[in-house]
């Protein structure tokens, strides 16, 4: 088994801090710069973070539960961790960009590994046009709000919304409504993962939304585009049998 530079990284709720100590002492402690993985201790939300935060360096994130969500994390154990990682399997996943454009004519960039979202700010519904590389699709879209997810984020606010779970090498993004009101129902639609999304906000004044990737929040917006970003690449390990392609077969299946 070669030997592995890890950097531990953790949340700061009081079990991730704890693990980190711990494991930091058992198996050592470098730099992220300097490791050959990153083992990620917390919850999902620290597992995004991490992965934002790591995206310029080589090595893959080996994310471990000590949150109260773990979609993207392996269960906890202190014992074998260097058997698990070097037996782990890679999933890679690449995040979208946002370009958001503000009331003011200010701009926002932004990246999101689990999806980009607009919610309506004010009493009354949103009114939205959405175009896909550069066609309009749909004139007028009255909603809650509306998103664009990956594969790996199906199963986050995109299915909670109803739309689909996609498996991870689908090579497709899910664009979901929230809570459409005209088209009575309309669920959303399934695009190419090359496809380049753009939102248009409608009476911006009477009915302002905001945006969202994955923490980023701009509010005030009046034009919104989404495009996956393939220069960036997300490296994920996870246990073997529990990897991303089983975890979202089965989430459809409970």
């Amino acid at each position: 088994m070669p030997h592995r530079r890890i950097a531990f990284v953790a949340s700061r709720a009081p079990a991730a801090q704890v693990a980190l100590t711990r494991l930091s002492n058992r198996y050592g402690q470098c730099a992220p710069e300097e490791a050959d993985i990153v083992v990620a201790l917390g919850g999902d939300g620290f597992m995004l973070e991490t992965l934002h935060a790591t995206q310029a360096l080589d090595a893959p994130t080996y994310g471990m539960n000590r949150g109260t969500v773990g979609f993207l994390m392996n269960e906890y154990a202190e014992d074998d961790l260097l058997w698990r990682l070097d037996a782990a399997e890679e999933a890679v996943t690449n995040p979208l960009k946002m370009h958001a454009t503000r009331t003011d004519g200010t701009e926002v960039e932004a990246l999101a590994i689990n999806e980009v979202n607009l919610l309506r700010t004010g009493p009354q519904a949103a009114r939205l046009r959405i175009a896909v590389d550069g066609k309009v699709r749909m004139e007028e879209l009255v909603c809650d709000g509306a998103l664009v997810a990956t594969p790996a984020g199906s199963t986050a606010y995109n299915y909670s919304a109803h739309g689909p779970i996609l498996p991870i090498g689908s090579e497709v993004l899910a664009l979901t409504a929230v809570a459409a009101f005209r088209p009575r129902r309309w669920r959303g639609a399934l695009l190419p993962r090359a496809a380049r999304v753009r939102f248009d906000v409608l009476d911006v004044e009477k009915r302002p939304m905001m945006a969202e990737a994955d923490g980023t929040s701009v509010r005030d917006v009046v034009r919104v585009e989404v495009a996956t970003e393939p220069a960036v690449c997300h490296r994920l390990l996870f246990d073997p049998g529990h990897g991303l392609e089983e975890r979202l077969l089965r989430e459809q299946f409970t």
